[in-house]
């Protein structure tokens, strides 16, 4: 499972044999530039979504409910149904355990594949202290169990389990029966996710220990775009090759009427 935000991206995955492409309101930091993923809005994240599906139409799709969209049963309901009808997604997810119980049962109840995330909450940031690792002692890891037996419980279809230690990564997959991915948290999961952008090298703000790059697509581009503009300063682009040319009579006819045009004005 890879995160990508575009269609271009979407593409390559699909190319690629991905076998789930989820369109996580992380894009509001790898696309946007914000410091976190708070400010995506539900409509933002339907755009995207929507052209994630044009870029890898045959893979499943995952789409992220964003901050502030799911506050409320009702108004997980109302978004999460209308994300659906209009993102082309399979399946939502959003963040949260046990104190979620009641959202993703609503949720689920209204007959949307839902998923949620235990661990590291980007939606929680700021409760946590920032991008922090989750789970370090035993009293954390039971909670985290906990969450993801509570969301299992609510009817979600599968969970999250993102950044804590490798045995509370494997502790929380061994609890539940629903689908689990995970990011940063060990080998244990159905499915492991990396964020697109970081896994080709595109995003270099930061590096998470956990992101592995396997290309290096920022140094590429850059070094593409310098040598546009070196050539561009230099004369040597557009050259003839990149540049489309008149037939041979019809720029005569072009030159004679130029011609005539600079003599009738004299």
């Amino acid at each position: 499972m890879v995160a990508v935000g575009e269609c271009l991206t979407a593409a390559w995955a699909e190319r690629a044999g991905i076998d789930i492409v989820g369109v996580g309101d992380s894009l509001g930091m790898t696309l946007y530039g914000h410091d976190n993923t708070l400010p995506m809005t539900v409509d933002q994240m339907i755009e995207h979504t929507k052209a994630v599906r044009r870029g890898a139409p045959n893979t499943f799709c995952l789409v992220s409910m964003p901050y502030g969209s799911y506050a409320t049963a009702d108004m997980a309901v109302t978004n999460a149904v209308r994300m659906m009808k209009e993102s082309g997604a399979e399946a939502v997810k959003l963040q949260g355990g046990r104190e979620m119980f009641d959202i993703i049962k609503a949720v689920a109840d209204a007959g949307v594949p839902v998923m949620s995330h235990v661990g590291l909450l980007p939606h929680y940031v700021h409760r946590f202290g920032g991008f922090k690792i989750q789970g370090r002692t035993a009293e954390d890891a039971l909670k985290i169990i906990d969450n993801a037996r509570a969301i299992e419980e609510a009817g979600a279809v599968g969970l999250e389990i993102e950044a804590m230690p490798h045995e509370v990564g494997k502790a929380v997959d061994d609890a539940v029966q629903i689908f689990t991915f995970s990011i940063g948290a060990g080998a244990a999961g159905t499915c492991h996710l990396l964020n697109g952008y970081d896994l080709i090298g595109a995003f270099d703000t930061f590096k998470p220990k956990f992101a592995k790059r396997y290309s290096n697509i920022n140094d590429i581009a850059t070094r593409a775009f310098a040598q546009f503009a070196e050539e561009v300063r230099a004369g040597t682009f557009p050259d003839e090759e990149h540049s489309y040319k008149m037939k041979p009579e019809e720029a005569v006819k072009l030159a004679h009427a130029l011609e005539k045009e600079s003599r009738d004005a004299e």
